[in-house]
């Protein structure tokens, strides 16, 4: 073999590790087992498990499924080695036996709580970490989610949206930002401006790491505003004033994650009230945020 040609068969192989790596997991394989479709963003292919099947009001209020009650599983790597983590959002009795399917898979819990007040029926949010095989990962946690009464057939194609109505467009302009408006709900997930890690791994924001900020209409005109801010121990107190100052409370802080770096906190909040209001209240939270 010649200097040129062993060099080039050398670079290939040292190359192979990373072009497998740069190929993801492969999201026809996890919909096979999961019986449904996710969203590819960048590296990370997430899948949602909304719990329709749930009734919830909050001091009245009928909670839309994608306001605050949206199971997810994230997974990034590759087929064979995979990561997933996620949040299952569950009733009180389904808590313990779902843990149970996970831990007996080897899954981590890495958190256990509320991110509401005053709703009903009260509703937890396990948040969970795995890795292996991705088809092994999807199984594990179909299994686990069977154990609760989260729907699990196949989603009904969604119906045509009509327009976003006139409180969306107040929103976003009070935001300053624009964001998606699916079934009734205008979601934001705004990056964080830093780099995540877990165990050495980059966290990308699509897996849970960016400020989730939800909207619906509720009742006389008013929205209602839920989700949470993920924020380091610098940022908690400023952005709490910030909430504080515009009437929005908060529900819970907490962490979702065990070995991130930056070390995380997750701020819970809820409002209701005019638009425009809400709106300039979360827009000055964001800005004491180091966000993209």
């Amino acid at each position: 073999m010649t200097a040129k040609a062993f060099w080039f068969v050398l670079g290939c192989v040292l190359s192979f590790p990373f072009a497998a790596a740069g190929q993801g997991v492969d999201p026809s394989a996890i919909d096979s087992i999961l019986g449904r479709s996710g969203q590819k963003t960048a590296d990370v292919y997430k899948l949602a498990f909304s719990r329709t099947d749930l009734h919830v009001t909050v001091r009245g209020l009928a909670i839309k499924p994608g306001l605050a009650l949206g199971s997810w599983a994230a997974f990034s790597g590759t087929d064979s080695h995979a990561m997933a983590l996620g949040d299952l959002v569950l009733l009180e009795a389904e808590l313990n036996p779902v843990m149970d399917k996970l831990r007996g898979e080897g899954f981590e819990i890495t958190a256990v709580h509320n991110h509401l007040m005053d709703e009903a029926p009260q509703v937890l949010y396990m948040h969970y970490m795995g890795h292996g095989p991705a088809s092994h990962l999807a199984t594990s946690l179909k299994a686990a989610v069977s154990v609760s009464k989260t729907p699990l057939e196949k989603p009904a194609p969604p119906a045509e949206e009509p327009g976003p109505p006139a409180w969306v467009t107040t929103v976003q302009d009070s935001v300053g930002r624009n964001g998606a408006f699916k079934g009734g709900v205008l979601s934001y997930g705004v990056p964080r401006s830093d780099e995540i890690t877990a165990n050495g791994t980059t966290i990308a924001p699509a897996a849970g790491v960016a400020e989730a900020i939800n909207f619906q209409a509720a009742d006389s005109g008013l929205v209602a505003t839920t989700g949470d801010f993920v924020l380091t121990a610098a940022e908690v107190n400023p952005v709490l004033s910030a909430f504080r100052a515009h009437q929005i409370a908060m529900t819970a802080l907490h962490s979702h994650m065990l070995t991130e770096q930056p070390r995380l906190f997750f701020l819970h909040f809820w409002a209701v009230g005019d638009s425009q209001s809400v709106g300039a209240g979360i827009k000055a939270a964001l800005g004491r945020v180091s966000v993209k």
